[in-house]
C-alpha cells in the first residue's frame, strides 16, 4: 500500500481472516476530520478520530477471536437469508 504525501505510516499489522491473508496498514492524516485510520488489503478501512481504538481494532481485524468468528458467521447467515 503506498501511502499518500499527507499520510503518516502509523503501524501495520499482519494475519488472517475469512480464510485469506491479510496485511493492515494504520496511518495519521491531520488533514482529515479523522486523522487516524486502518486500511485492510481486504478493502475494509476504519477512521478514528484519536489514537485510541486504532490499533485494537487493527490487531482483531487480522486477528479475530472467537467471538468475532462467530458473530461475522451470523452476519453473513443473515444477509444471505435476507437476499432470499
Amino acid at each position: 500500500m503506498k501511502l499518500d504525501k499527507n499520510e503518516l505510516w502509523a503501524g501495520t499489522f499482519h494475519g488472517r481472516h475469512n480464510g485469506a491473508a491479510a496485511k493492515v496498514t494504520a496511518t495519521q492524516d491531520d488533514t482529515r476530520t479523522e486523522p487516524y485510520a486502518w486500511t485492510c488489503t481486504c478493502g475494509a478501512t476504519r477512521s478514528f478520530p484519536t489514537q485510541d481504538g486504532v490499533f485494537d481494532t487493527a490487531w482483531r481485524h487480522t486477528h479475530p477471536t472467537r467471538l468475532d468468528r462467530l458473530r461475522a458467521w451470523a452476519a453473513r447467515l443473515l444477509r444471505t437469508r435476507a437476499t432470499r
